[in-house]
């Protein structure tokens, strides 16, 4: 395992983090963690060098920090960083600051955090927070060592990402979602380095966009691949990208089966910054500008639309609507979309209610993009 210095802190973090937003699940439920399998996982990452894991209030409906607090006991918590996420669209006072607080330090069982983040900030939820004087409340548990060290993830325009870091001079950290097919989506690469001149530590989320640059691609795109002498997984290619860049601190894989970990823990090996070519960067610029053409949907698979009142899989539907894009109008997706999601949850049964759209954090036009999903896929 590789390790990078996070921003002006004193501490090397691992080039690989582990973000627990897609941990294992039985049966579909996304709150049922297969608990098992995740302990073993987080664990083999820690014992093959990550020393930094991620996760939020409102993963996997709250039971992610409860797998993880278990997963960091028997000693493991003293071998990681852990960082959390304050739930910032359902804290609407300092009371609720210090509710959902102390009910994650019961569910992580610990007594602090290494790394407590305000979580997709947006340009009018961080309006609130300042009204609420979550500056604050931020210093007030830093001083009392319940928090090491502050950050936010972000969601929005760049100018907007430019002034939360500017309105606070005592951030240390932040995460934005970067990857080959997003470079100059939200924060972007303007934002990564203005973040990283501020002497901020840059956590980076969704690298393989939400594993959507995993998926087995068009023959096209293939041929392309095919070019680069070394052989590597389109997954490896995509976080190789993100590790190229020397202002990343630390990379955040939702790995959700136990061979994605040996994968990237493997690929972790080789995340040395400005390591690719100009013939490999090249590739992959073309690569990405079909994709653009191909219309791939930025949803990271991040559930803040679920449940649906009409039940309807958001993620799933945008997932498939992808992959058909993808593998270039492929067949064999529709039919896997008619064999695999139920007449019940499929797209059509959308009522444009616009619901999914108001709590996004991509801010996709989430019912035109089903609308559209039912027409290619039913």
């Amino acid at each position: 395992m590789l390790y990078r210095r996070f921003g002006r802190l004193d501490w090397e973090a691992s080039a690989l983090g582990f973000g627990a937003m897609r941990l294992p699940t039985i049966g579909g439920d996304e709150a049922n963690i297969d608990e098992e399998q995740a302990l073993r996982m987080i664990r083999y990452a820690i014992d093959h060098g990550v020393n930094y894991v991620d996760t939020a209030y409102g993963y996997h409906r709250g039971k992610s920090e409860v797998i993880v607090g278990k997963a960091l006991q028997d000693g493991y918590r003293h071998r990681v960083r852990l960082a959390t996420k304050m739930p910032v669209w359902k804290t609407r006072s300092k009371e609720d600051m210090d509710k959902y607080f102390f009910e994650q330090l019961s569910r992580l069982q610990v007594d602090y955090v290494d790394f407590y983040l305000l979580h997709a900030l947006h340009g009018r939820a961080w309006s609130k927070m300042k009204r609420l004087r979550v500056q604050d409340w931020l210093e007030k548990k830093s001083a009392e060592g319940k928090i090491r060290h502050v950050g936010f993830s972000f969601h929005d325009e760049y100018a907007v990402f430019k002034k939360i870091i500017d309105d606070y001079g005592k951030w240390d950290f932040c995460q934005i979602q970067y990857n080959y097919a997003d470079e100059d989506y939200q924060a972007g690469t303007r934002g990564l380095n203005y973040a990283a001149s501020k002497g901020l530590a840059v956590v980076i989320m969704e690298p393989i966009a939400g594993g959507k640059l995993a998926i087995k691609p068009a023959d096209s795109i293939q041929a392309l691949w095919d070019k680069m002498q070394d052989k590597r997984s389109p997954a490896e290619w995509a976080l190789r990208w993100v590790w190229n860049h020397p202002e990343v601190s630390v990379v955040l894989s939702g790995m959700s089966t136990m061979s994605q970990v040996v994968e990237n823990v493997e690929s972790a090996d080789r995340s040395l910054p400005c390591s690719l070519t100009e013939e490999q960067l090249a590739i992959i610029d073309r690569i990405r500008r079909k994709y653009k053409k191909m219309g791939l949907i930025s949803c990271s698979g991040c559930r803040y639309c679920m449940p649906c009142p009409q039940g309807v899989n958001i993620p799933e539907m945008l997932a498939f609507y992808n992959e058909y894009y993808v593998k270039n109008e492929a067949e064999e997706v529709k039919g896997k979309y008619q064999k695999q999601i139920p007449a019940e949850n499929r797209a059509k049964k959308c009522v444009r209610c616009g619901r999914c759209e108001e709590i996004c954090p991509q801010k996709l036009p989430i019912r035109e993009l089903l609308a559209e999903a039912a027409f290619v896929l039913e």
